[in-house]
């Protein structure tokens, strides 16, 4: 059974590595055209009314509909490449059109999850049980596999789950919504902070993360702002702690941060899985306090980030960037302070004594 669920995992964790690059490229042709809108102080690009407006107006209204029709493919593609880690090639019909199917009954990014689960174990146990003579066995990878499973796939997403999964999504987009004011949107962006604080790219981390990116198609942005300030946080708060406290550091570990330092700058948080293994007991609470303060500082401020990416390259299309980055300053300087101040075994001599 453990090893099942490891199964699921990986599955998963490959429908979302090819789902990203879909993702971040509509997210970001939408954000420049949104950011060129706004030049002509128009703040609403995407609606159909500037398709006959003058100057380049028009022009950003189709680049923000093009954006928007890669941001589409999001959720058929996370779909199909689940499916396809299932159960490989056969499987690929079944699991994108499982997850143009979820898109279009309004399950989002659960009902995609299901879709592809689904078709790659619907193609899987055909493929081990549809047996026939050697003379026609190649018809089974290219035309009984892929039509019989899109068919089961599709008829139990229409009339099985595709109800209870778009309740099921209405209901998370309204308690996000509800969560995406006032207070509660502090308490959000606190939350899904330490969460991404919490194991560094681990399966916390990349739930907050996923959770956050898939509501991004629903115009939900408090989530995604919360987990890309604090993506970069805790790299960049163990490079700065290396650069001003060179002392407390053993030579691998200064080396280690200035790699780190430039991994928080493009949005990786594995530069800071060294230093936290030195000294979990004291750096994990450390990370996760920096990561929620510094989320909570962004989202309560009022920054804004559109687009799943965390990296300096993205920062200037922040809505209200400013306080965006002092959201990121204000938790790297937490982690860089508990590093120095809290921290233990960072130096070679000290580190028979961490605990």
């Amino acid at each position: 059974m453990k090893e099942f669920f490891q199964n699921i995992k990986r599955h998963i964790l490959t429908g979302v590595s090819y789902m990203i690059p879909f993702t971040i490229a509509g997210a970001v042709i939408m954000g420049i055209a949104r950011v060129g809108g706004m030049f002509y102080g128009v703040t609403d690009i995407w609606d159909s009314a500037h398709k006959t407006a003058q100057g380049l107006i028009p022009f950003f209204n189709t680049l923000d509909g093009l954006g928007g029709l890669a941001l589409g493919l999001m959720l058929p593609v996370f779909s199909g490449f689940i499916a396809y880690s299932i159960a490989d090639r056969p499987a690929l019909v079944a699991g994108f059109v499982g997850g143009l199917l979820a898109n279009n009954l309004g399950t989002g990014f659960l009902g995609a999850l299901a879709s592809g689960l689904i078709a790659g174990y619907i193609v899987y146990i055909m493929a081990n049980n549809i047996k026939l003579p050697e003379s026609a066995s190649s018809v089974v990878p290219v035309f009984i596999l892929p039509v019989f499973g899109t068919l089961f796939t599709v008829l139990i997403m229409q009339y099985v789950i595709g109800g209870p999964f778009a309740a099921l999504n209405n209901g998370l987009i309204n308690w996000m919504s509800t969560m995406s004011t006032g207070s509660s949107a502090l308490v959000l962006a606190l939350v899904v902070g330490g969460m991404i604080g919490f194991d560094l790219g681990g399966p916390i981390n990349k739930a907050a993360v996923v959770t956050a990116m898939a509501l991004i198609s629903e115009g939900l942005f408090i989530a995604n702002t919360a987990a890309q300030v604090a993506i970069i946080i805790p790299t960049l708060g163990y490079g700065i702690a290396t650069l001003v406290k060179k002392t407390k550091f053993s030579e691998e570990l200064r080396e280690a941060g200035k790699a780190s330092f430039i991994m928080g700058l493009v949005g990786i948080s594995e530069g800071a899985i060294p230093f936290t293994l030195v000294n979990p007991m004291r750096m994990i609470p450390v990370n996760i306090i920096g990561c929620a303060v510094g989320s909570a500082i962004a989202v309560s401020l009022g920054a804004v980030n559109t687009i799943p990416i965390s990296g300096i390259y993205g920062w200037l299309l922040v809505e209200k960037w400013p306080v965006y980055v002092l959201g990121i300053l204000v938790g790297s300087l937490i982690v860089a302070a508990g590093a120095i101040f809290l921290g233990k075994g960072f130096d070679t001599d000290e580190f028979d004594g961490v605990m």
